[in-house]
């Protein structure tokens, strides 16, 4: 039986287990490719999946969050966390529990956290990418640009995998079914695997 080094459960975020387990799955074959990059790391859930599985193959994963929580985790909204919410800034503040997520797990060595918002992490990077996953702003704009900005980058033969997508729009918000659609149009890459929200594409050519 797969095991983590952490309890999983007791890390706060809305990753699901078989989801969890998927993402693992192809991280661990497209980190042998390059590094690995997850948008939207809130406390680390997802990371450690993903963080598990590079770390088997010697590789890092790039951890990009300004972690102060996506638009439906604020005030007002239904999945607002008040012990992570920061007066100072009137947002949440997830950094401090990403940090000790990453060093329960035993995973400094792997995970490189990049505290900054997705388009200007974006800019003048130059490296490309195993494995991406993309789970961070729910809203268009944010998802639009975490799509435009890193998708591209992704390898020939490498993943894009991307969380929340649903197609009928009664089980959830729109824009990650509208990106994963985009990544299907643009012929750049081909569905592997769905898994529940999750689905994992590959990169051709």
């Amino acid at each position: 039986m797969r095991k983590l080094p952490i309890d999983i459960e007791s890390i706060k975020g809305f990753m699901d287990a078989e989801e969890g387990w998927a993402l693992h799955d192809a991280a661990l074959e497209a980190s042998k490719l390059g590094p690995c990059l997850e948008i939207g790391s809130y406390c680390g859930k997802s990371t450690v999946y993903i963080g598990v599985a590079a770390q088997a193959n010697g590789a890092v994963v790039y951890a990009l969050d300004h972690h102060q929580g996506s638009e439906e985790n604020q005030k007002g909204w239904e999945h607002h966390d008040a012990a992570l919410y920061d007066a100072e800034t009137d947002k949440l503040n997830t950094f401090p529990l990403f940090r000790r997520t990453m060093r329960m797990a035993k995973l400094e060595d792997t995970v490189i956290p990049l505290v900054a918002p997705s388009k200007v992490a974006s800019k003048q990077w130059a490296g490309s990418f195993g494995f991406v996953f993309i789970d961070g702003g729910h809203g268009m704009e944010p998802a639009m640009d975490d799509y435009r900005h890193w998708a591209p980058r992704v390898m020939p033969g490498g993943i894009l995998a991307i969380h929340d997508v649903f197609p009928d729009p009664k089980d959830g918000g729109r824009p990650p079914y509208e990106i994963y659609k985009l990544a299907l149009a643009s012929g750049l890459f081909v569905e592997e695997r769905a898994v529940k929200s999750l689905r994992v594409l590959r990169r051709v050519g």
